[in-house]
């Protein structure tokens, strides 16, 4: 089947609308969008929405999208089908006024075949009614609309039809790979076709490898060919080296082409044992992870294939090397972006099962959509290189009872049926599965319990700290008697007999006890602390069964405000305070920042040898506040406190060397041990003093490495970098332009804040301008921000004519501080 972008030139309306025809009689007006699009980021927050923090205080509601298209006549005897890769919340499809379609979950991806409705030979209207006025429906920032593409795909009576091309690495070594590619061809006409199908693999340097087969395509009839290819010294896919081959199948009568399908496809094999752990092409691999959601910050969740490319790229840069899809199907985009960056993925199924986790979840669909949620997941997933895993649900309330256990097995069973390539988890939480067990447990466990409160001195389990009490359960010495509890061992035993590979939410401590008690299975931290990776590591690095970590998270999000917000004026955190916007426990932040801990993560997993600093926050020395297990210290890379001169500072030194020196203007404060030994850690607390801060790291007595920060001048400019310079005038690629203060030798202030405008002229528009701030009130759609922590950060969206688009960025105060990036549309 052809496929064609149909994301151009659609009409939004916000609420109900009938038709375009009717738009006056409403009292409304159509825009013209491109899509993607996310409704929700254009809202206006409002503190009393029912969503509260959960979406970052963005309401929900109603949308409609029309688009009108010409029909051809000759299309009456062809297959004519529409795809929607995520419509937010449930979807109505009409196609001329007649409903073709409803969809209820806002995260798979859906056909409709429309051919039927459709006016030959005229034009034809389409409406889309996107339905997320239900609030209380997610956890975190769901987005609202048409937020990802929407392709036309339109077939012969002989074709390849959709989802038909299962591409299968059989073997793969650095001698020989063998795939296998399997073609579904359907001959929907009642005449009798001699067919050749033809299958070619492609690799990066234009080696093609062929392979023909011949077919006799009875009238109305599907059939299946199977073709194996055999590559000398292939190009293999693996997370250093993502190759993708051209995989592209045709269907020939004669000389005449009838269809064709081309697929970019990594060579890669993918094994599993509790003896050698997960292995690619033969090699161990362990799972550096990250948790992510998916909207993309200042754009919300429009996935813009850019935006999923700029983040996957920015996640790997970080160290890590997979990314576990919370909670709900990975979109077709950020799959692409996977294989080409080379990052792994668990592609998760769902938050929930039977029992709600909001007042208008999806636990009321579950039962009635889960196997054609399955289906439809295998179907996108299974000729993308980067899954590996499929995560049948997150945190599931009923994961610990007899009928959970069914389900999980049923599920994982499911899957296994439809793609035995891969492996299925479950991302088991114990609180969750243990239920009212807890309490007992809890009782038992006080004292520990206490012990861990005094420690950081949070003893206090009145009011709003309540919930102290259960997150003791998941951390310190009271977490891990928690994790090896014998009725936590009793709730989760047939649920993790079932999957290939036992999933585990913050149970650190549990880990190496389930290779006792399944000593046939795999473990993975399918959810874990950030600040508990220095432990956790030494858990993974320790047994081949002990996969990895999926840490929460890699990169900062809408929703669920506040979680690892650093609260100074007593408030608690998983509260609903506004204005929180962003749950602001990332890595890296919205403006593609990386705070300290991303280097402290990188430093444990073994890949930077160089040590970091670290500042706590000068300005809130001594100052209490909040904090879980999910946040990690309120400190950044800087050296810039102006007005803080002789105030107390206290400065953190990472490093894998075992000891560490730290200098202030050439002075020596002395030698601290560092390293795995004591946490990758050395602490020194010192005066402010303008200047530079260096440290140094020792291994033997011999140097191995030096991190440096420097304060900046009192002139404060702007430096501006654009990920690109040049466009397609598609109205849907974009050039991220990061911002960040700075003085005139370039080194960056981090401390100041300034307001900065940004204007558009040309074939472009400004398609969000934002900062990582997560209790900002500015919207997204603004042309003015403020800095947060030194940082703005724009998107520039092309249109779809031909020409240049200017940018002029400036601060308030300082004129002639404008700059100019001019980007050639092509």
């Amino acid at each position: 089947m052809i496929k064609a972008d149909f994301n151009a030139k659609w009409q939004f309306v916000k609420g109900y609308v009938p038709s375009l025809k009717v738009l006056q009689m409403y009292g409304k007006k159509a825009q013209e969008v491109t899509l993607p699009h996310d409704a929700m980021i254009h809202e206006t927050r409002d503190e009393n929405t029912k969503n509260g923090g959960a979406t970052g205080f963005y309401p929900g509601g109603m949308y409609t999208y029309f688009k009108t298209f010409s029909v051809p006549e000759d299309w009456e005897e062809k297959t004519v089908l529409l795809e929607f890769e995520g419509v937010y919340e449930t979807a109505m499809v009409y196609i001329n006024g007649a409903l073709a379609k409803t969809n209820r979950n806002g995260y798979t991806n859906f056909y409709v075949d429309i051919a039927r409705y459709l006016n030959f030979g005229e034009e034809n209207e389409i409406k889309v009614v996107a339905d997320n006025s239900a609030e209380e429906n997610s956890r975190w920032y769901s987005g609202s609309g048409i937020y990802r593409g929407v392709s036309l795909y339109v077939g012969e009576p002989v074709q390849i039809p959709l989802n038909g091309v299962r591409i299968t690495t059989e073997e793969a070594d650095k001698d020989v790979a063998v795939v296998e590619i399997s073609t579904k061809v359907l001959n929907r006409s009642r005449k009798k076709e001699k067919l050749t199908i033809i299958a070619k693999l492609e690799d990066e340097k234009h080696r093609v490898y062929e392979d023909r087969v011949h077919l006799t395509g009875f009238a109305e009839s599907e059939n299946t060919v199977h073709q194996q290819i055999a590559i000398e010294h292939p190009m293999l896919w693996n997370c250093d080296t993502p190759h993708l081959y051209q995989c592209t199948v045709q269907i020939y009568a004669g000389d005449k082409l009838l269809d064709e399908q081309t697929i970019s496809y990594g060579i890669r094999k993918i094994t599993l044992d509790a003896l050698r752990g997960l292995r690619i092409n033969g090699e161990p691999v362990k799972l550096r992870g990250t948790c992510v959601h998916h909207d993309h910050g200042i754009l919300g969740v429009a996935a813009y294939e850019d935006a999923e490319l700029r983040k996957c790229r920015l996640i790997k840069e970080a160290g890590f090397n997979s990314i576990r899809s919370a909670h709900h199907p990975a979109g077709k985009a950020f799959l692409d972006a996977c294989d080409k960056v080379g990052l792994l993925v668990m592609d998760e199924l769902t938050d929930m099962w039977t029992v709600h986790k909001n007042n208008h979840d999806f636990a009321f669909s579950f039962l009635d959509e889960y196997q054609n949620m399955i289906k439809n997941m295998v179907e996108k997933d299974y000729n993308h290189a980067c899954v590996i895993l499929y995560s049948v649900g997150n945190e599931i309330q009923e994961i610990g009872t007899e009928r959970g256990a069914e389900l999980n097995r049923m599920l994982c069973n499911a899957f296994k049926e439809l793609d035995s390539t891969r492996f299925t988890t479950n991302g088991m939480n114990a609180l969750n599965a243990a239920g009212a067990k807890v309490y007992p447990i809890m009782q038992e466990l006080a004292p520990l319990i206490r012990k861990d409160a005094e420690k950081v001195g949070t003893n206090d389990n009145s009011g709003s700290n309540a919930i102290n009490s259960f997150m003791k359960l998941m951390e310190g010495e009271a977490g891990d008697a928690f994790a090896a509890h014998p009725i936590i061992t009793e709730v989760l035993e047939e649920s993790s007999e079932s999957m290939d590979i036992i999933g585990l939410n913050y149970l650190t401590g549990r880990h190496l006890l389930e290779g006792e008690l399944h000593p046939n299975k795999c473990v993975l931290g399918t959810e874990t602390f950030p600040a508990d990776i220095a432990r956790l590591w030494k858990v993974v690095n320790s047994s081949n069964r002990v996969l990895g970590d999926f840490t929460w998270t890699g990169y900062d999000y809408l929703g669920e405000a506040g979680c690892g917000i650093f609260y100074y004026d007593g408030k608690s955190n998983f509260g609903s305070h506004y204005p929180d916007r962003t749950a602001y426990i990332g890595d890296i932040d919205l403006a593609g920042y990386r705070r300290p801990v991303s280097f402290f993560r990188e430093i444990v997993y073994g890949l930077r040898t160089e040590p970091y600093i670290a500042v706590e926050r000068v300005d809130k020395y001594g100052k209490k506040c909040s904090k879980t297990p999910w946040m990690f210290k309120d400190n950044i890379a800087s050296w810039t406190w102006r007005g803080y001169e002789g105030k107390p500072a206290v400065v953190d030194v990472y490093s894998n060397a075992p000891e560490v020196e730290l200098f202030l203007n050439g002075r020596s404060l002395g030698r601290k041990p560092a390293g795995a030994e004591h946490g990758f850690t050395a602490t020194f607390e010192l005066n402010y003093e303008p200047g530079v801060l260096e440290a140094a790291s020792y291994q033997n007595g011999m140097e191995t490495g030096r991190c440096q920060l420097g304060t900046a001048d009192e002139d404060v400019q702007i430096h501006v970098e654009a990920d690109k310079k040049e466009l397609q005038a598609n109205g849907e690629d974009l050039c991220f332009l990061t911002m960040n203060l700075c003085d005139a030798k370039g080194t960056a202030n981090l401390y100041e804040k300034r307001r900065i405008h940004i204007e558009i002229e040309g074939e472009g528009i400004l398609a969000a301008f934002g900062n990582a701030d997560p209790q900002s009130i500015e919207s997204y759609d603004a042309s003015c921000w403020e800095t947060y922590d030194g940082y703005a950060l724009a998107a520039v969206r092309a249109g779809d004519k031909k020409g240049a688009v200017s940018v002029t960025v400036w601060m308030e105060g300082q004129e002639e501080q404008k700059q100019k990036i001019t980007i050639p549309v092509n």
